[in-house]
């Protein structure tokens, strides 16, 4: 007979995976059974745990769609599927053709583009010796695009995800995969013509998906770092900087300039100047103003900005879509490609946020307006092809992209507030 302990049996049950109740009866009887005995109960027990089925190959998980992702029902995507076809019917109305691009890169092919916002590319474990990347936007594979393939003259349209490792927010369709739908003009026009174009691009789709009001804010980039310049911004602070003053849409002056001069180092007189001057607003009249202004017409850089913005706005008084457009020195628009005019669309009203989309934190009272940011914004990026190019060739370029999920996401929340109101409509 084998003298077994009970910490030994207990061992023993555990490896043979008793867990029910009979296991203390087992123990009880194991104590006065021969090693032989003892070997063929194991047996038997082993026989039943894999009649039964063990624990192998199970795995308890919570069933959701990843951090910044999500679905979308049949009644979604009907409203999806409506805003891309009114996006595509203006590409094409504007005589866009259409490209695709893969959905990763060659690390290589999108680092130094962004700026600050670099840390938000995806970046994938190494593939046969290839670094590789997910897509952060539209634009800068078109540009290898255009490179590669040695077009000089295009006008096209790519709809398709894009993916940033960003802070999610789903209620203001903020998302870590995502559509961009792109429209780019690339080749040699007179001045302002193609940007004027993007603009009356955004103006004709904002208006016709009845969002809710709108403006379209301005700027330049010459103009921007012509600022910087003679308000004393070291050169080598310019792009940093840049990025700084492109959250005035989410901070308060007080806390961008504190970032300004705490964290980038910059002195408090050259943060002073820069206040005055990103507090203007207005149109071709303030362009005037500031090619008079005694510090801005001392930059060449800004004067040259500041002429073709007044170029723009005779276009766009052509287009008649002035009453929606501003010329705003706020604007910054922190990637590193843009060279010229940037443009940002944002509502200024919205429909009301469904009581459950406030419950869940879209806003304190069900009666506010759906805040979601910009919905379209763009820019000039004449150099960005010319750094794919071997010969270092140029490819002046311009273009805008809608911020689809924002846009759906207005118009999923004002869908249900219909729903709620008792219409059955999901796309009117």
């Amino acid at each position: 007979m084998i003298n077994l302990g009970m910490a030994s049996l207990r061992l023993y049950a555990g490896l043979v995976g008793c867990r029910s109740g009979s296991c203390a009866r087992s123990l009880r009887t194991l104590s006065g059974m021969t090693v032989s005995q003892i070997d063929e109960e194991v047996a038997k027990l082993l026989e039943l745990k894999v009649q039964l089925g063990g624990d192998e190959g199970r795995h308890q998980f919570t069933l959701k769609t990843a951090k910044g992702t999500r679905d979308y029902n049949p009644k979604q995507m009907a409203i999806r599927e409506k805003v891309f076809n009114t996006i595509i019917s203006c590409f094409k109305r504007h005589g866009a053709e259409n490209i695709d691009t893969p959905v990763f890169e060659l690390k290589e092919t999108l680092t130094g583009k962004y700026g600050e916002d670099s840390k938000l590319i995806y970046d994938l474990k190494d593939q046969g010796g290839e670094l590789l990347s997910l897509r952060y936007d539209l634009t800068v594979p078109f540009a290898r695009y255009l490179a590669m393939n040695k077009v000089t003259n295009i006008k096209r349209y790519h709809i398709a995800k894009v993916y940033r490792r960003d802070n999610p927010a789903m209620t203001r369709g903020r998302y870590r995969e995502f559509y961009q739908c792109d429209f780019d003009i690339a080749g040699q026009y007179d001045p302002m013509i193609p940007d004027a174009e993007c603009l009356k691009i955004v103006h004709e789709i904002l208006s016709e998906l009845e969002l809710g009001d709108f403006r379209i804010k301005v700027n330049d980039r010459r103009i921007l770092d012509g600022m910087f310049a003679v308000c004393g911004v070291p050169d080598d602070k310019f792009r940093t900087i840049c990025s700084t003053v492109d959250k005035l849409d989410k901070m308060s002056w007080e806390d961008v300039r504190s970032e300004m001069v705490k964290e980038k180092g910059l002195s408090e007189e050259a943060a002073d100047q820069i206040g005055q001057y990103v507090s203007l607003q207005g149109g071709m009249d303030l362009a005037e103003r500031l090619l008079q202004d005694a510090k801005m017409s001392q930059s060449k850089q800004a004067c040259a900005g500041l002429t073709d913005m007044k170029q723009l706005f005779s276009y766009l008084q052509l287009f008649q879509v002035t009453d929606k457009v501003v010329f705003d020195l706020s604007l910054a628009r922190g990637l590193d490609y843009y060279t010229g005019v940037i443009y940002e669309a944002i509502l200024t009203q919205t429909g009301p946020v469904p009581v459950a989309a406030a419950q869940n934190g879209a806003g304190e009272k069900a009666e506010e307006g759906v805040s979601v940011g910009s919905v379209a914004g763009g820019g000039r990026y004449d150099g960005l092809v010319g750094m794919f190019d071997p010969k270092g060739r140029k490819v002046p370029c311009v273009g805008v992209s809608i911020g689809i999920e924002r846009v759906f996401s207005i118009m999923e929340q004002k869908a249900e507030v219909r729903k709620g109101d008792g219409r059955e409509t999901l796309c009117g």
